[in-house]
């Protein structure tokens, strides 16, 4: 219980908060018999809570201003950041987005809000979006996944997807909200990086296969090459109603046949490039066209080539087995029977044109095959220029056909795509550079062989083939001298320079291989006269050897009539 003091300290305290309630309330009635002292303090104390009012309104104002920049920062940054925000509810249904995600989409905020996320997500994607929401729902965690959206004007972009946090609403009654950010550039970085890895392993395979393949064909044309040689000479005496004269001819076919083989081994080690002269494409298509469209007569071919074509520079032979390769790819996709379409044009292919197929920019002429056959899956377009690689039955394809037919266009310095699906036919295009050179006619070669008196210093290291020859040779009227190494040509050529009137070097061989010999000839003999023969080329070697002045080419293995036809063109008509 209160003492009487402590009661009258409350008494005066009740009548001095009821005079400032009274002051306050403009009540001044109360205030007339007020000791004008406590009148005073009471009027001073109002004042300092007066001030002290002012003053919290105005830390209040500055407080909302401070919280409306806050908030109008927050909402810039939310809005214009640089990957785009959303919340969804429950049911998977857009409740929030920035203006980022709008913009990625192509679509107004407005018209994003209550729909479901899943409308922008590629169908294809879209398992992988529920997939990855729910794990999150589940376990909390934060790892995010890869889809494709589509914008509204049906453009497809890759996202980067990521659940940030989860707002719980009750047990049934879950948000999520998350950030997508664009990686379409990235993505098409890492598309590009992998395809020239792709390319770069599938051009070393290709370039090991291809050493391998010409050492073969090298090899087995030497063979082919004393075999051809000796029928030749068998055959010399001989007239068809000789009994050996049939299995003798039918022996040079079958070496023509094999030949015809190495030819696209060759081709396929880029090798097999040797007579190269600027031509017509158009008039080379169009004749590969009656040809082939009279033996297989179940094929429609149409054509439609450019006016004014390009010159290229090119070996005939090598493109029209380019073109027969394709033809025969084409057929065998059309087993009863379609249409092959045939275009050329003329072109200019920029630097990104060009850059994945490691040649220059310029004049290019195209040529496109299309046929209207059963196609190709995206797994069989990776291998179809893989050497061997073939999906026809056993014994109706090597597999070199189109690898062939690569190397060769790859050796003219063009390059060649293939666009194909499965039930939608197929087309290949390949491209080769444009000359500046006129166009040479073409020669048709000597039917008879050529007799001659020179002396001919014959050089080869292959001893089965220089035997033979010498033979062959000698059965021409001409007189031989052998050497079975560049060393040994040099030194023969120095003792005998005068006498002898043409070379016929080998130009792969041991220790000093024909270019090697060549420039050594060269050097005794500047006006020497050299008739070039291999059954393989590196590189291009026996290009750059003619282009040195060398004064022919003959391709092993050759019939007595060419080599006779090749001597005469170089030692003038008796």
């Amino acid at each position: 219980m209160k003492s009487e003091k402590e009661a009258r300290e409350d008494s005066k305290l009740r009548q001095r908060a009821e005079r400032k309630f009274d002051m306050e309330a403009g009540n001044t009635e109360a205030f007339s018999e007020m000791p004008p002292e406590e009148m005073a303090n009471l009027i001073h104390e109002l004042q300092v809570h007066q001030i002290e009012l002012k003053m919290q309104n105005d830390e209040l104002r500055h407080t909302q201003v401070a919280l409306e920049k806050a908030r109008a920062r927050y909402s810039h940054l939310y809005d214009f950041a640089p990957v785009g925000y959303f919340t969804l509810n429950e049911k998977g249904i857009i409740k929030e987005a920035n203006l980022t995600i709008s913009t990625m989409l192509g679509i107004e905020r407005e018209a994003l809000i209550e729909q479901p996320f899943t409308r922008f997500v590629l169908s294809d994607d879209q398992d992988i979006f529920h997939k990855h929401r729910q794990r999150f729902l589940e376990k909390k965690t934060n790892q995010p996944c890869e889809l494709r959206f589509m914008k509204k004007d049906g453009r497809v972009f890759y996202a980067r997807l990521e659940f940030i946090f989860v707002t719980d609403k009750g047990e049934d009654a879950k948000q999520v909200s998350g950030v997508i950010s664009d990686i379409t550039d990235r993505k098409r970085a890492e598309t590009e990086r992998m395809r020239m890895e792709e390319k770069f392993l599938q051009s070393q395979k290709l370039e090991a296969l291809g050493t391998l393949a010409g050492g073969i064909a090298h090899d087995f044309n030497n063979l082919l090459m004393s075999i051809q040689s000796r029928t030749s000479l068998m055959l010399v005496d001989k007239d068809s109603s000789h009994p050996d004269f049939e299995h003798l001819s039918e022996i040079e076919s079958h070496v023509e046949s094999a030949s015809e083989l190495t030819q696209q081994l060759l081709a396929f080690a880029r090798g097999g490039k040797y007579e190269v002269k600027p031509i017509d494409l158009n008039e080379l298509i169009k004749k590969h066209n009656r040809l082939f469209g009279r033996t297989k007569k179940e094929i429609t071919i149409r054509g439609k080539y450019e006016s004014d074509i390009w010159p290229v520079d090119v070996d005939p032979g090598q493109i029209e087995q380019v073109l027969l390769n394709l033809y025969v790819n084409a057929w065998h996709a059309m087993p009863e029977g379609g249409k092959l379409y045939l275009t050329t044009e003329n072109v200019v292919l920029d630097e990104n044109h060009v850059k994945s197929f490691s040649t220059q920019p310029g004049k290019y002429v195209k040529i496109s095959v299309t046929d209207t056959g059963i196609g190709m899956d995206g797994e069989t377009r990776k291998r179809i220029f893989d050497p061997f690689f073939t999906t026809k039955e056993i014994g109706r394809g090597t597999g070199l056909g189109l690898a062939s037919a690569y190397g060769i266009i790859q050796n003219h310095g063009g390059f060649i795509q293939v666009h194909s699906e499965k039930g939608h036919g197929s087309t290949f295009i390949f491209y080769l550079p444009a000359s500046e050179k006129e166009i040479v006619s073409e020669r048709k070669p000597a039917v008879q062989k050529l007799t001659g008196s020179e002396t001919i210093l014959f050089v080869d290291d292959e001893e089965m083939i220089a035997e033979v020859v010498e033979d062959l040779l000698g059965f021409l009227g001409y007189k031989v001298l052998m050497a079975g190494n560049g060393r040994e040509a040099i030194r023969i050529y120095e003792e005998n320079k005068d006498r002898i009137d043409v070379v016929v070097l080998d130009m792969i061989m041991p220790d000093m291989g024909g270019a090697e010999t060549y420039d050594r000839l060269k050097e005794i003999d500047p006006d020497v006269k050299v008739l070039l023969s291999s059954g393989y080329s590196t590189d291009g070697q026996a290009t750059r050897i003619l282009d040195r002045g060398c004064n022919g080419f003959i391709q092993k293995p050759f019939k007595m009539n060419e080599l006779s036809q090749k001597l005469r063109e170089i030692l003038g008509e008796k």
